[in-house]
């Protein structure tokens, strides 16, 4: 058993390499995060026993985490009180997709309420899985639910930069490690393990991303760090990203192809047209530029909006807090407001 195991994780990877190979053979945008996640995707959907490689996918998002965390500098706590207007419409932004979302779900794709709601919420997919198998909801809906979210998100947030607001993906990720002062890389490794294990213990939500930001946010505070991640360690967290969530279809069936996956790609086009309204109303209020204020409000996860953010040359500190506020309300939110709803201890029913 535990030789199979090795073996389909194993060719899982090099499926994720084989990947990476043709997306950089096309000169395909971000072939380290593209390339894994669409042969793992293809594999995935043509029945392929594929497995992910878990404990190194959320070691990889720690690096994500010490980049956030390396472009948290004394400028961009000075920015803070400027971003209050652009912050504000993160909860009505909450609550409008909340209001739309529900209903969607519950009456027109006939899923039941408690997992309308969690498919519903803009949360972290693991945060939003675990809350509705809490509360009763379907346990595999909502991963293939979120895991669409994420997936369409991630594709055509790209296209979008490149094609409508002309922003080519060029910017470098990061230098590359020998031009790295090497105690840097050594405080970045400390931030991301040290940062990673604490958050985990003290059972904070997205440890892997957020303990590494707040230990390296300190650190780059008082001027121990200055630079981002190495370029090596940054796409290789691109390419674990990537082929996660291609294996997340592992085993989907015709019928929840039909059904799930299907409802999921509508609700993005929802999302879609709710994210552009806030955007809009942002940037006409003169309170983000229209590239901060898009990816600001991308409904997409943590990780990935930071890969973007970062070769698009966007404010990365600037669009983390209003990803971090939104994560934030969400995660603290969704129970409290399950509660009200009665959709709180109720039987497990994925058994």
């Amino acid at each position: 058993m535990t030789r199979t195991r090795h073996l389909r994780r194993l060719g899982t990877l090099l499926l994720a390499v084989f990947g990476t190979a043709v997306f950089s053979a096309l000169h395909m945008p971000l072939p380290f995060l593209f390339g894994p996640m669409f042969a793992c995707l293809i594999a995935a959907l043509m029945g392929a026993p594929l497995l992910g490689a878990k404990p190194i996918s959320d070691a990889a998002r720690t690096i994500l985490g010490v980049a956030v965390g390396a472009s948290i500098t004394p400028a961009v706590i000075h920015q803070i009180p400027q971003m209050a207007g652009s912050v504000a419409f993160v909860p009505l932004y909450i609550a409008a997709i909340g209001l739309v979302g529900v209903p969607y779900f519950h009456k027109i794709c006939g899923f039941d309420l408690p997992t309308s709601y969690f498919a519903a919420m803009p949360g972290g997919l693991q945060d939003m899985v675990l809350f509705g198998k809490e509360a009763g909801g379907d346990v595999r809906a909502l991963s293939l639910i979120h895991a669409t979210r994420v997936l369409v998100i991630v594709t055509i947030v790209p296209a979008i930069l490149v094609y409508a607001m002309d922003r080519p993906l060029v910017q470098p990720v990061g230098a590359p490690a020998i031009d790295l002062p090497l105690t840097e890389l050594l405080l970045m490794a400390a931030a991301a393990i040290l940062g990673w294990k604490v958050a985990e213990r003290i059972g904070l939500f997205g440890a892997a991303i957020l303990g590494p930001m707040i230990v390296t946010a300190a650190l780059s505070l008082s001027g121990m760090i200055e630079h981002r991640p190495p370029r090596e360690a940054i796409l290789g967290a691109q390419f674990f990203i990537g082929m996660g969530i291609g294996v997340g279809y592992v085993g989907v069936t015709l019928l929840e192809l039909r059904r799930i996956v299907l409802s999921g790609m509508i609700f993005v086009l929802i999302l879609a047209v709710l994210a552009f309204a806030v955007t809009e109303a942002v940037v006409q209020l003169g309170l983000a530029t229209p590239i901060e204020g898009f990816l600001s409000f991308a409904p997409g996860g943590q990780a990935e909006m930071t890969v973007l953010a970062i070769v698009a040359g966007a404010d990365l500190g600037f669009i983390v807090v209003h990803h971090l506020v939104r994560l934030t309300l969400v995660i603290l939110g969704a129970p409290l407001m399950a509660g009200v709803l009665g959709l709180r201890s109720k039987p497990d029913r994925t058994n």
